[in-house]
């Protein structure tokens, strides 16, 4: 076998979709916000004068794509790398091939880091002179938002292009053309995919191409000829090959969600707050990660308007680890209803604020004299002594915070809910106190 048959087997081998990926962007599928007649993007491309950039976006929506086009257009040398296995070393020797080419050559370097979040910043720190003397154009992919994953040094020496999600109509297209294509697809085959698989696998592939060219290369190659050779892909065999929707998250997008998670308990929207924890779970989060986010804000955006809310989480919570999906889901369900449908107050949140900064900036505070133990403590005793208030009906007036806060107050009750029923509390202790007071 010579070098050529050996590379017509490798391609044949390949995953449809890595044959079915576009060489020209005549070819490309989607980002019309970027790919356009006239474009930034198209016309550095063409005119080879595209500086260091980094795309990001979800997967399969053509970042390594456009890096592959323009390696294929430029006349300058391309060197490829992946951030999970490659190291400073790695980047070291194509920095150094590159300023020796552009030395004896004239000849610039474009380097292409895959997954470039996963570089720490001494790899990322190697790569930045030579970004900053041309010696190199970085090209970076990513699925995470390189504002908030990656080192600010290298981000803001780059162009950032952010790809979004396919269409519909756009993986629809990808699919028609792998069917059609008789080089790289299935064009020279029998083949008869149904519209009703199609919409699945549209479906099912949440705007990634790669997911729907997996699942309808799934399909063919496990689907046996009928009678006249003929592969019929229908619905069901669809189903079978992209068994649910896939959901993606990266992790700026999972804070995001997380995020709109919080905002609905407090703004009191079950529907949303549901939308969003269960998205996150269908995402893959851990429900527990969920629930101790909504035993944070069962006292912070509830509190005393509800204390239920809290004791109704923590036993939800309990019931899940106890139950497990999807019965569990059912008591995270009612907590998350629950938080959303009860009276809010801020009041817990707001006295822990207040009395945290009070600490932190008073100091040492010494205990006032008759709050002392009086059997351990090594210091003075009070001539004035300790007011017991059960001897009192249970309340009367004394010093409890040090003389230089004695007059500090850090909880204010609400009129929300049950918490006006603390405030009351609250004024007639204040009035029992002053009769018992000395």
């Amino acid at each position: 076998m010579d070098l050529f048959d050996f590379t017509d087997n490798k391609k044949s081998n390949a995953p449809l979709a890595d044959r079915m990926r576009p060489k020209k962007l005549s070819e490309f599928i989607g980002q019309e916000h970027l790919i356009y007649d006239n474009s930034l993007l198209v016309r550095a491309i063409k005119a080879d004068k595209l500086g260091s950039c980094i795309f990001f976006g979800p997967p399969g929506t053509g970042k390594t794509t456009l890096a592959s086009i323009i390696a294929e257009s430029t006349s300058g040398a391309f060197e490829k790398l992946n951030a999970v296995s490659s190291g400073v070393a790695d980047a070291k020797r194509v920095i150094d091939k590159a300023k020796e080419r552009l030395k004896l050559y004239g000849k610039k370097t474009y380097l292409l880091l895959d997954e470039c979040h996963r570089w720490n910043k001494a790899q990322s720190d190697c790569v930045l002179s030579a970004i900053e003397d041309g010696s190199i154009v970085f090209i970076g992919s990513t699925t995470e938002n390189p504002y908030i994953s990656m080192t600010r040094a290298i981000v803001s020496r780059c162009r950032v292009f952010e790809l979004k999600s396919l269409s519909d109509a756009d993986v629809r297209k990808g699919l028609l053309r792998a069917i059609s294509d008789k080089e790289n697809g299935y064009g020279n085959m029998l083949l008869t995919v149904t519209e009703e698989a199609l919409d699945h696998f549209v479906w099912g592939a949440s705007g990634d191409l790669r997911n729907a060219l997996n699942g309808l290369e799934l399909a063919v190659l496990t689907t046996a000829p009928d009678s006249d050779g003929r592969i019929i892909v229908d619905k069901k065999t669809a189903e079978q090959s992209i068994q649910q929707k896939t959901i993606s998250v990266d992790e700026s997008t999972y804070y995001d969600m997380l995020s709109a998670f919080c905002k609905s308990l407090r703004g009191s929207d079950p529907d949303a707050a549901l939308y969003w924890a269960f998205r996150l779970i269908a995402s893959g989060l851990d429900p527990l990660i969920i629930f101790r986010r909504m035993i944070a804000h069962s006292s912070e955006d509830v509190g005393l308007a509800d204390s239920n809310a809290l004791m109704l989480t923590v036993s939800a919570m309990t019931a899940f680890e106890k139950v497990g999906p999807p019965e569990g889901f059912l008591a995270l369900t009612h907590a998350i209803i629950y938080i959303c449908t009860a009276p809010k107050s801020n009041s817990v949140v707001m006295a822990k604020d207040a009395v945290m900064k009070t600490v932190k900036e008073s100091g040492a505070s010494y205990v006032p004299l008759h709050l002392r133990n009086t059997d351990f403590s090594t210091l003075d005793k009070s001539d004035k002594p300790y007011i017991y208030p059960h001897d009192y009906g249970g309340y009367a007036k004394q010093q409890y915070l040090p003389d230089e806060l004695k007059d500090a107050v850090f909880y204010h009750p609400s009129d929300n809910g049950e918490e006006k029923h603390v405030k009351e509390f609250m004024r007639y202790i204040k009035e029992q106190a002053e009769k018992h007071g000395k």
